[in-house]
């Protein structure tokens, strides 16, 4: 049994990775409704906070941003269209 050690740049990147995928491919946000996209969401919410604060890293604030641009396409749509 091996141990496989991430830097916290690389768990970013899979989470970040993670988030965009389900939004490209479900053409929503992950719900607060649903148990299974809690960890996406809070995800999400805590970059959040961290880029309002100004605690964000440099690196990470233009993908995060580019997220964000994402999210807003989809920000409330009307599942019943």
């Amino acid at each position: 049994m091996s141990l496989i050690i991430m830097t916290q740049d690389e768990r970013w990147e899979i989470r970040y990775k993670e988030v965009k995928g389900f939004i490209e491919e479900n053409h929503r946000n992950p719900s607060k409704h649903r148990i299974e996209e809690h960890d996406m969401l809070n995800w999400v919410k805590q970059q959040r906070k961290l880029l309002n604060a100004g605690r964000l890293k440099a690196e990470r604030m233009e993908a995060f941003e580019k997220l964000l641009v994402l999210c807003e396409k989809y920000r409330r749509v009307n599942q019943y269209q």
